[in-house]
C-alpha cells in the first residue's frame, strides 16, 4: 500500500473521530447553556410568585371565603405564566400549569434547579420555602419547566454533528491523499533514482539534490553512506581475494624448490638403503635444512598475509620500550652465545599494532644475529631506542660484513637473500610492510665505527602525533609485490 493511501485512510478515520469528540463537547456546552437559561427563568418566576404563594397560604390558614381563596389562586397561576406551579401547604396543595403527575415523587428539596424525568418527559424543577408571620403560613413552592425545547435543540445539534462527521470522512481522506501524494513526490524521485543503481554492475552512485525535506534528505544521505560502505567492503573483499590468490601463487612458487629437494633426498634414501653412513647423514642434514626453510617460508607468508589484512581498529597505544626489551630477551634465550645489548629509555609510546611492531623488532634482531657474525665468532648486536623531535628512533647495529650501498634497496624485496643465507628472504620484506602500515620510515646506513650494518626505524610518537586515528595505506599488496614508496634508503659515510 502506498504511503499516500495510508495517510489518506488514517486521516479519513481520524477526522470523523475528532468531529464526533468535538460534537460531544459541543452538545455538553449547548445543554449547559439551555439549562442555564431555563434555570434563570425558573428563579425569576420563583421570585415573582413567592408573594402570591404567601398570600394564598394566609388565605387558606385564615379560613377565608372560597371566593377569596380562588382569587388568590388565580393570581398565583397567572403570575407563574408558562411555568407549572405546585404549592404544598400544611393542609392543602394547589397545582396549576404544566407539571408531572401527582403520583411522581419529587425530590425532598431542590433549592437549585434539577432535572426530573417522568413518563418519558424531562422537567427542570426548582423548590423554595414559603413562610409568613402568622401561624400556619408555611409551605413549599415547586416550579416546573418542561425540557422539551432543550431536547429538540440538542437533537438538532446531534444530527448536524453526525452529518458533518459522515461528510468529513471521505472529504478529509481525499484531501489528505492529494496532499500526501504531492508531499511524497521528492520521495518518489529518490526511489526512482535509487532503483536504477546496481553496485555489482555499475559504478554510478546516488546523485541527490537537497529537497529541504529532512526525512527525504536523511534517507538519501543514509543510502549514500550505505553505498559508500558497500564500495569500501567490496574493495577490501577484492583486496583480500587478490592477497589470497597471491599467497597461493607465491607459496606454490617458493615452496617448490625445497619440496623438490626434499623429494630428491627422500628418493635417494629410499632407493639406496645401503647408503654409507656419512652420505646418509649428509642427506638427512639436507632434509632438515630444507624442512626448516619450508617452515620459515610458511611462517613469513602467513605474517605478510596478516599485515595485508589488518584493520585500523586493531591499532592502539603501544609501549615501544616494552616491545623491544621483550624481543631482545627472547632472542637471548634462542641464541645464548650471542651478545645483545640494549639501551631503551622507558615511556616511549606509539600508536600502532603491537603484533606488527613485535614482528619488526624480532626480524631486525634475527637478521642481525644471522648476518652479523664476525670471523665465525658469536654475533654482537646493539639495540638503541631514543626519542627525537616527536619520533621514536630504533637503531640496530651489527658487526657483520655489511650490505653494499647498491644492494641496500633490494634487501626489502621479496625473496632477496644472499646465496649462503639460511633465511627465507621475507624477513626484511615483512619489516618494510609493517613500517609502511605504521606510517614510519626505515633506512640502512653505515655504522659510525667499524664494519657492519646499521638499520634505523623512525616511528611517530603517540604524544607527538596529530591524533590517535590510523589511516592505513589504500593499497596493501606486499604479498603480490614489494612497495618501495614508503621507505627511504640512504647511504651515509662513516
Amino acid at each position: 500500500m502506498r504511503l499516500s493511501t495510508r495517510i489518506a485512510l488514517a486521516v479519513g478515520a481520524t477526522v470523523p473521530v475528532l468531529v464526533l469528540a468535538t460534537g460531544w463537547l459541543l452538545l455538553r456546552l449547548v445543554a449547559a447553556d439551555l439549562h442555564d437559561q431555563q434555570d434563570a427563568h425558573l428563579r425569576e418566576r420563583a421570585t415573582a410568585v413567592a408573594k402570591d404563594a404567601r398570600g394564598l397560604l394566609r388565605a387558606s390558614a385564615a379560613d377565608r371565603s372560597a371566593a377569596v381563596e380562588q382569587a388568590r389562586e388565580r393570581r398565583l397561576f397567572t403570575s407563574a405564566l408558562d411555568v407549572g406551579v405546585r404549592l404544598i401547604g400544611p393542609e392543602e396543595t394547589f397545582t396549576g400549569g404544566p407539571q408531572p403527575d401527582q403520583e411522581v415523587s419529587l425530590p425532598e428539596s431542590a433549592p437549585v434547579p434539577v432535572t426530573l424525568r417522568a413518563g418519558g418527559r424531562s422537567w427542570r424543577v426548582l423548590s423554595t420555602r414559603v413562610t409568613g408571620a402568622r401561624p400556619g403560613v408555611r409551605g413549599t413552592l415547586w416550579l416546573f419547566a418542561p425540557d422539551t425545547a432543550g431536547e429538540a435543540q440538542l437533537r438538532l445539534v446531534r444530527r448536524r454533528v453526525v452529518t458533518v462527521a459522515l461528510l468529513a470522512a471521505p472529504l478529509s481522506g481525499l484531501l489528505a491523499g492529494a496532499v500526501a501524494s504531492r508531499a511524497s513526490r521528492p520521495l518518489r524521485r529518490l526511489r526512482d533514482s535509487a532503483s536504477g543503481l546496481d553496485p555489482r554492475t555499475s559504478t554510478a552512485r546516488l546523485d541527490h539534490e537537497p529537497t529541504r525535506i529532512a526525512e527525504v534528505d536523511d534517507l538519501a544521505h543514509t543510502l549514500q553512506t550505505v553505498l559508500t560502505r558497500y564500495d569500501e567492503q567490496a574493495a577490501r573483499t577484492a583486496e583480500a581475494l587478490a592477497t589470497a590468490r597471491s599467497f597461493a601463487s607465491a607459496a606454490s612458487h617458493e615452496l617448490r624448490t625445497p619440496l623438490m629437494s626434499m623429494q630428491t633426498n627422500l628418493e635417494i634414501l629410499t632407493e639406496h638403503p645401503e647408503l654409507p653412513g656419512p652420505d646418509r647423514d649428509e642427506t638427512l642434514g639436507d632434509l632438515r635444512r630444507e624442512h626448516a626453510r619450508l617452515l620459515g617460508l610458511l611462517v613469513m607468508l602467513r605474517e605478510l598475509g596478516r599485515g595485508d589484512l589488518v584493520e585500523a581498529d586493531a591499532f592502539g597505544p603501544v609501549d615501544l620500550t616494552d616491545v623491544v626489551e621483550a624481543s631482545a630477551e627472547d632472542q637471548v634465550r634462542r641464541h645464548p652465545l650471542a651478545r645483545i645489548s640494549s639501551d631503551c629509555p622507558p615511556g616511549l609510546r606509539v600508536h600502532g599494532w603491537e603484533p606488527g611492531l613485535r614482528t619488526v623488532v624480532d626480524n631486525l634482531l634475527a637478521n642481525a644475529l644471522v648476518h652479523g657474525c664476525e670471523d665465525g665468532r658469536p654475533a654482537r648486536v646493539d639495540v638503541t631506542l631514543r626519542a627525537s623531535g616527536g619520533h621514536a628512533i630504533l637503531i640496530v647495529d651489527d658487526r657483520g660484513p655489511g650490505i653494499p650501498p647498491d644492494r641496500r634497496a633490494e634487501v626489502f624485496e621479496r625473496f632477496k637473500r644472499r646465496a649462503d643465507s639460511p633465511g627465507s628472504g621475507l624477513g626484511l620484506t615483512l619489516v618494510a610492510q609493517q613500517i609502511d602500515l605504521h606510517r614510519g620510515r626505515i633506512r640502512i646506513v653505515d655504522p659510525p665505527t667499524g664494519p657492519g650494518t646499521r638499520i634505523e626505524v623512525i616511528l611517530p610518537l603517540l604524544d607527538g602525533a596529530a591524533g590517535t586515528e590510523t589511516t592505513l595505506p589504500l593499497q596493501r599488496n606486499w604479498m603480490i609485490s614489494t612497495a618501495g614508496r614508503p621507505q627511504e634508503f640512504h647511504k651515509e659515510d662513516s
